[in-house]
């Protein structure tokens, strides 16, 4: 019999299709913030007046900017955007950019409610995997901060309540989480992600397909996961194609965004994902690669490797993305190549002597042990990677 639990997150509303700058005052007036400290993306920043229509709209709650957050969420970009919002005494975060700005913040609220204030004190709170799979989870007290998001990308992290943060001496991204990370609220507004970079924007989505099909195809999967997953599938594959064809499209930018939330209904449930999110993450932190493009190179591969055991459950994708009949592997790779992505590790600045590494660290990332297909040790996701090569 099936069994199983939904939790549901501790966030409080989304708001789709309304303009950011009025959704994000509103929010501030709902939760009678006094001091609010913005992190964007530099990009933005510099490039765009974005930032600048949320500043004058906060007016004298505008409390700070940080606007230097690396790829990845390097620590040490997060300890000083932390040690900047403490001096400011800022009573909410509001974050304006990608997937490594929404991380930031998440990894800010929670220095600030653990007292961090170095680098390495993150040690003692991060997310331990052994290479059994064994997760050592440390107990964290919640922020002391929470944060509205405002995405940009399609990465859809601003919807869990988990962050990757990269130790950059060691080269490793390194897992944080605790239930109050999650943003209170999280504002879907397509015109916001127009400046984003067609590369960043389409990329991040195949990173949302990512999650929709490994939570379809999960070991431990739930009814209210699949359905959103599907439909998460129908409207990324609608509307990355339209936004590929026009980058103006709003109805199209929003099916986007949609999709991406759609397809983290699993995450916030527990659902368990397989090894194209896990060895992902070390692609992101050993190696450099951006979020979105590890999925494109990774999926279609892990596809093929899990057919023998989810034939059943692939099936599902490819109906989800209109091309009912075909192995989903196929479906997923027309798709990426459509968009215009890379499909290989050597197209996204990955090194032939890197591999070894990123396969012994990829069996200390816990989603290579809940992958669908047994994976037993380092040999196995080297072979992966080099189907992927």
């Amino acid at each position: 019999m099936l069994n199983g639990a939904y939790r549901y997150p501790l966030m409080d509303r989304v708001i789709f299709g309304k303009p950011y700058v009025e959704a994000a005052v509103g929010e501030a007036d709902r939760l009678d913030a006094r001091a609010i400290f913005v992190m964007a993306s530099g990009t933005l920043a510099r490039e765009t007046d974005l930032v600048e229509r949320l500043r004058m709209a906060l007016g004298n709650r505008f409390a700070g900017l940080c606007a230097k957050i690396g790829a990845h969420t390097p620590r040490s970009d997060v300890v000083a955007a932390a040690n900047a919002a403490r001096e400011a005494r800022a009573d909410l975060i509001v974050t304006l950019g990608g997937g490594s700005v929404t991380d930031a913040a998440k990894m800010v609220g929670l220095c600030l409610g653990n007292g961090v204030a170095q680098p390495e004190q993150l040690d003692g709170l991060r997310a331990t995997i052994e290479a059994d799979g064994t997760v050592h989870r440390p107990a964290l007290k919640p922020p002391s901060v929470r944060m509205i998001a405002i995405p940009t990308t399609l990465s859809a992290g601003e919807v869990s309540a988990g962050a990757g943060c990269t130790d950059t001496a060691r080269q490793v991204k390194e897992s944080f989480s605790h239930p109050e990370m999650i943003p209170r609220a999280v504002i879907l507004d397509p015109a916001a992600s127009v400046p984003t970079p067609e590369w960043l924007f389409l990329s991040t989505g195949i990173r949302a397909v990512d999650h929709a099909v490994e939570d379809i195809c999960s070991i431990d999967g739930q009814p209210l996961s699949e359905g959103c997953s599907v439909e998460a599938l129908r409207r990324l594959g609608r509307g990355l194609t339209g936004v590929k064809a026009d980058p103006r499209d709003l109805d199209a930018r929003l099916d986007c965004q949609m999709g991406a939330w759609l397809s983290m209904i699993g995450s916030q449930s527990g659902v368990s994902k397989g090894a194209s999110r896990g060895i992902g993450h070390v692609l992101g932190g050993t190696a450099g690669v951006p979020h979105g493009y590890t999925s494109c190179v990774l999926l279609p591969h892990v596809l093929r490797f899990n057919h023998a055991v989810n034939a059943d459950k692939q099936v599902r994708v490819s109906e989800a993305l209109g091309r009912p009949g075909e192995l989903a592997a196929d479906v997923v790779s027309a798709l990426i190549a459509g968009l215009g992505l890379p499909t290989r590790l050597r197209d996204v600045g990955v090194r032939g002597e890197q591999l070894d590494l990123i396969a012994e660290n990829a069996m200390h990332d816990r989603w290579v042990h809940t992958n669908p297909r047994k994976i037993d040790g380092p040999g196995v996701v080297r072979g992966l990677l080099d189907q992927a090569w």
